[in-house]
């Protein structure tokens, strides 16, 4: 009789809780939704509602100064046809494909050097990462356009030398490198995560490794790599997309016209034209979900390819 009292009163007072969980609160779900109310208000304003705005806007002929009207997929088609943004989309890729490969292989590098324990490593650190706060700025911009400029340093150096200097960002054949030279100094983000990475390798496998006779070549190649391949995909997925919006870069060193001679019309600097200094907010609109879809592509390819260069210790 005892046991069965037992199980009425149980039943009757409801599941009992565990020792180390407060009970749910009528007013906890209120205060949830309280919090997140500016984060969904962001969201909603920043984010979701001028995306859902321009993907209309993508199909219409818009100017600003008057209501939108509806022209369907005529802003896709001109795309064909501009000769501008075919240029802008081969800049845009030869300042992606050359530009972040040889960041991230700065980045490595200062990485390996840091990681060998040198004294002051925290000062070193902080100021190989300070770039990469600076680089995308515009004192940063104007600074790299009078240092490559015609009475630049990199002209008083090279005439140190005898070596007759040139105007670097006001030449078509050197503008854009100086541009991808500005990208590679901005390799401290990719840095950190590297140094981090190469933090958690297990020094156990080096000691192996040593011991079988392998060189610091061979364990760089036979170790330190294929562990750090997870490292080197992050890197690359963020690199790749962040390049793509490159925009403040040539937009200051060629004061916003893409010169010389198109060399450094960025694919976001010729959109930022169509839009704000041609008024077409229509075309421009597309050429945005244009970029959309090419970043969303190159992302997808690095993920299938990641399958067969990328290895998880486990």
């Amino acid at each position: 009789m005892s046991v069965v009292s037992e199980l009425r009163r149980t039943a009757r007072s409801g599941p009992s809780r565990s020792p180390g969980r407060a009970p749910l609160r009528r007013g906890d779900g209120r205060a949830a939704a309280v919090f997140l109310a500016p984060w969904f208000a962001g969201l909603f304003l920043v984010t979701v509602g001028p995306m859902v705005a321009s993907a209309y806007l993508s199909f219409t002929d818009y100017s600003l100064l008057a209501p939108p009207e509806w022209v369907g997929t005529e802003n896709f088609t001109r795309m064909l046809e501009d000769t501008r943004l075919h240029n802008a989309l081969r800049v845009t890729f030869t300042y992606v494909l050359v530009g972040v490969p040889l960041q991230l292989l700065a980045a490595l590098g200062l990485a390996l050097l840091l990681d060998r324990g040198m004294r002051g490593l925290p000062f070193y650190r902080s100021v190989f990462y300070l770039p990469s706060l600076l680089g995308g700025s515009v004192a940063i911009a104007i600074l790299w356009r009078q240092v490559f400029g015609v009475e630049g340093l990199v002209n008083a150096f090279l005439a140190f030398f005898g070596v007759p200097g040139r105007g670097w960002v006001s030449d078509p054949e050197t503008a854009l490198w100086t541009l991808v030279l500005l990208h590679v100094w901005t390799f401290g983000a990719p840095m950190i995560i590297f140094l981090a990475g190469l933090r958690q390798i297990p020094e156990m496998y080096y000691e192996a490794a040593s011991i079988d006779g392998a060189g610091r070549v061979r364990q760089f190649f036979h170790i330190t790599l294929p562990l750090l391949t997870p490292i080197v995909f992050f890197n690359l997925v963020l690199q790749v997309i962040g390049a793509f919006q490159s925009f403040t870069q040539a937009f200051v060193v060629s004061g916003g016209t893409g010169g010389p001679a198109d060399s450094t019309m960025f694919y976001t600097l010729y959109l930022y034209q169509r839009g704000f200094t041609a008024f077409d907010m229509g075309y421009a609109s597309a050429m945005a979900w244009l970029l959309v879809l090419i970043v969303a592509a190159l992302t997808a390819i690095n993920f299938v390819a990641s399958k067969f260069w990328v290895f998880y210790d486990d």
